[in-house]
């Protein structure tokens, strides 16, 4: 039975639902976002900088059969979700998701996942707050003014305005990632519908020296042709097939991110599984819609390698042959937003996994990072977080610790996949165990849904083996599993086999 509603029954083995006012008597959280705030939050989560600057990549790999990768791919993200979904109605009291790899599969394997998923946003977000820098300087290129020796004050006042922002009450943090989302929701629409009329009026276009394009692209028309003719699965050859899909999987990277603010949203059973259940058809129109209209305006092949392996926005190509340069330039307006609101929602959700761990700590000096403000809001836990993002400047003017940081940034995408695996291990065991809900917010034919994902996260991980920019970051991922998950669990293991021998001696 699948309710998306407050169910009213009892559940397996008579375990009652009970009510997110009880389950939050330990919640010092303020549930302050609201319906509109956590749909838009759930897009913010799926459409980052990656489908407006990275999409060219992944279309060069594979041409139109990309689109099914970005489906299949979606499909298997959704699932992660509902897995998500389903626990965080059985307890929408717990600020992250990562709770439940501690429940349902012990201390050492929630502190390995925890600690790694805070490391991993903070490593993301010193990517994000690099890349903001670098668009805001391109941004203002275009008009002829150089800011490029001011990166560093502009990575300062980007962060301390979004700090800022978190800081004041998760209600504000709402507001502005609505915003963030409707600026991105209004130029992939627009995008597609210039791309619909081009294809209508059977629009030619002349040859184009496009913005970020080493070369002049060749001169073209709009059409279906341009998507079906000569149309291969794998036009260069199945190793690049295969390398498309964990791309297109990191272009999916935290969309997740809606699992984290379920402690602070208002009507969570009511809200959480309708935000859920619409990602699907985000997925298809976002994603799906974007690649189709900009390959229906640009042969595949026009998508070719900068000098320095970057690629044209496909964005900017598309509304550079419909003749709208200024709505080109707008793009980079839009890639600002689409980098900021990343940045937004990662200081935001890093903020939530410091705390947690704070709290869960022994440590006296962690404690005291595990409060809340009297804005009801993790202050110092963000405050941390974001002091850590702010080391990128840093990092990024020191030659000799830039390169061993580029491989821990690429690193923290491949840990992040054993943290994805371990969220599926503690749905099946909440599956099996008393908890269980039968009329919850239930995914379907888990045994065969459930193991589907654990095998595609697998198969993700295997890719990066496959070529040599990603086989180190996948050893260092490995490595990183290896030692520090093995000391979390035999310290958790030994921690336990003391607690016990103690007991018995007192008994």
């Amino acid at each position: 039975m699948h309710n998306t509603g407050v169910p009213n029954g009892t559940a397996n083995g008579g375990e009652e639902l009970r009510s997110v006012e009880t389950l939050d008597q330990d919640n010092q959280m303020e549930r302050g976002l609201s319906k509109r705030h956590v749909q838009f939050i759930a897009i913010g989560g799926t459409i980052g900088t990656g489908l407006f600057l990275g999409s060219g990549k992944s279309v060069s790999l594979t041409g139109p059969s990309i689109v099914l990768v970005y489906i299949a791919v979606g499909i298997v993200m959704f699932l992660l979700m509902r897995a998500i979904g389903e626990l965080m109605y059985r307890d929408p009291s717990q600020h992250t998701f990562i709770n439940f790899i501690t429940r349902y599969l012990g201390n050492g394997w929630g502190r390995f996942a925890g600690w790694s998923y805070w490391i991993v946003l903070v490593l993301i977000g010193m990517t994000e707050i690099t890349a903001v820098s670098t668009y805001f300087v391109t941004f203002f290129h275009t008009f002829g003014i150089d800011l490029s020796a001011w990166k560093w004050l502009i990575e300062l006042g980007f962060l301390t305005v979004l700090a800022g922002v978190n800081l004041i009450a998760v209600k504000a943090f709402g507001e502005v990632e609505f915003w963030f989302s409707m600026i991105k929701i209004t130029l992939i629409v627009a995008m597609i519908v210039t791309a619909v009329v081009m294809v209508v009026v059977n629009y030619h276009y002349p040859a184009v020296q496009i913005h970020g394009s080493d070369v002049v692209s060749p001169a073209g028309h709009a059409g279906l042709d341009n998507l079906f003719a000569n149309f291969s699965l794998a036009p260069n050859g199945w190793m690049a097939f295969l390398m498309s899909f964990q791309m297109v999987f990191f272009a999916y990277e935290m969309i997740e991110f809606v699992g984290v603010t379920v402690s602070e949203t208002q009507n969570p059973r009511k809200v959480l599984p309708k935000a859920i259940n619409e990602i699907i058809m985000r997925v298809l129109i976002f994603y799906v819609g974007a690649l189709i209209a900009i390959m229906l305006i640009v042969p595949w092949r026009s998508f070719v390698p900068n000098a320095d392996g970057s690629f044209a926005s496909p964005f900017i190509m598309v509304f550079q042959y419909a003749g709208l340069n200024w709505a080109s330039a707008s793009c980079f307006f839009v890639v600002i937003t689409a980098a900021s609101s990343a940045l937004n929602s990662l200081l935001y959700s890093a903020g939530r996994h410091l705390y947690q761990l704070a709290q869960e700590s022994q440590s006296p000096t962690l404690q005291r990072i595990g409060v809340v403000s009297n804005r009801k809001v993790p202050a110092r836990a963000i405050m941390i977080s974001a002091a850590v993002i702010l080391l990128s400047p840093l990092i990024n003017a020191l030659p000799q610790v830039s390169g061993a940081f580029v491989l821990f940034s690429s690193a923290s995408s491949a840990v992040i996949i054993f943290i994805y695996i371990l969220t599926m291990l503690a749905h099946r065991r909440y599956r099996r165990s008393g908890d269980f809900l039968d009329d919850g917010f239930i995914m379907p034919a888990y045994k065969v849904t459930n193991t589907i994902t654990i095998a595609f996260f697998a198969f993700i991980y295997i890719t990066l083996f496959l070529a040599s920019d990603t086989r180190g970051p996948a050893i260092a991922g490995l490595l990183w599993l290896v030692i520090f998950g093995g000391y979390c669990v035999l310290h958790d293991r030994y921690q336990n086999r003391d607690l016990k021998e103690a007991l018995r001696s007192h008994s």
